[in-house]
């Protein structure tokens, strides 16, 4: 086992729908080596892997061949840690029930994790990033949905099953014109929170009111979080009410949130956070009007410090350390 620990590097696999990126990590949180391969055009789950193998062979070598591999960790969405197990992915071309870390173990001969795509960062924000020291702290992913990871006592919370941590589908709004969710309930989070939900309301606002607005310049059902972003920052008041809404409503969810685990932190990580204190400034506010006494000035609010382009490998990696 001591021989084990000595070995310098782990593997790290972003999984998703598009692309499947692959780092090869040190340590230090130090991506060595990078491949990918198109995850869409691969329909034979079987030959996604091969093919995924033959990759990696390439920077295996790189680094002095498997024998300095001590894991593999992989982030991927409707993923579960216990099991090693992706279920019936929405976004991916396979169904059923796909055993993907131990398809990759028996391939590479080393331990393969598996977890969600949220926990994935969590795990990476721990190891490498902003909470790195922390053992609260709970983490929100801001992308095309609403992701989240649990970390209590240093550890991410998996539940009974290992998909404990969904608060991006916690109903925020109970009303009538709640928005319909593709989890299939409406109100959830992340139809009002993620970049698809700004863009919403986005495109909500612009039709129904009469306002001036840098977005009327857009074809309306091309709206993105980036071109509301873009306009709030030119001082656009349309632009700005949209980040408050949004923000409002995070923090408020934050708010709840606090009460169920008492974080040192909440860690938010994703591209809607480039909007910075457009978004952050209205969480902060609703966090701090709407969180119960006890925990008052006690949690941090903040961005993510790990680099976008590596920080899905960099967490999936985290996980290998682990193993």
């Amino acid at each position: 086992m001591e021989q084990e620990q000595q070995k310098p590097y782990v593997i790290g696999l972003d999984l998703g729908g598009t692309n499947s990126v692959f780092g090869i990590v040190d340590r230090r949180g130090s991506i060595i080596a990078t491949t990918s391969v198109k995850t869409q055009e691969q329909n034979d789950v079987e030959v996604y892997v091969d093919n995924c193998c033959t990759a990696l062979k390439k920077i295996i070598e790189e680094v002095g061949g498997i024998e300095k591999i001590q894991a593999m960790g992989i982030g991927a969405p409707d993923a579960n840690y216990y099991t090693g197990i992706i279920d019936n992915p929405a976004n991916l071309p396979w169904k059923g029930e796909i055993p993907l870390a131990k398809m990759f173990s028996d391939r590479l001969g080393i331990p393969v994790a598996l977890t969600n795509d949220a926990n994935a960062a969590a795990i990476g924000e721990m190891a490498y990033g902003a909470a790195k020291g922390m053992k609260n702290f709970i983490m929100i992913t801001l992308g095309t949905g609403v992701g989240s990871g649990i970390v209590v006592n240093g550890q991410v919370v998996y539940g009974s099953d290992g998909f404990a941590g969904e608060l991006g589908h916690v109903i925020v709004d109970k009303s009538s014109e709640a928005r319909s969710c593709g989890c299939g309930r409406k109100g959830c989070l992340e139809t009002y929170c993620s970049a698809t939900g700004v863009a919403r309301t986005a495109q909500m606002i612009v039709s129904s009111s009469e306002r001036p607005t840098l977005l009327r310049n857009i074809p309306l059902d091309e709206i993105t979080s980036k071109d509301v972003a873009i306009a709030a920052s030119q001082g656009d008041e349309v632009a700005k009410e949209i980040f408050e809404f949004t923000g409002k409503i995070l923090g408020e969810a934050c708010a709840d949130f606090a009460a169920f685990s008492s974080p040192e932190a909440f860690i938010f990580f994703g591209g809607l956070t480039k909007a910075g204190d457009l978004l952050m400034d209205p969480i902060k506010k609703a966090y701090d009007e709407n969180v119960l006494f006890l925990y008052k000035n006690k949690a941090q609010m903040i961005v993510s410090e790990l680099d976008d382009a590596g920080a899905a490998v960099l967490g999936a990696s985290a996980l290998g350390w682990e193993l």
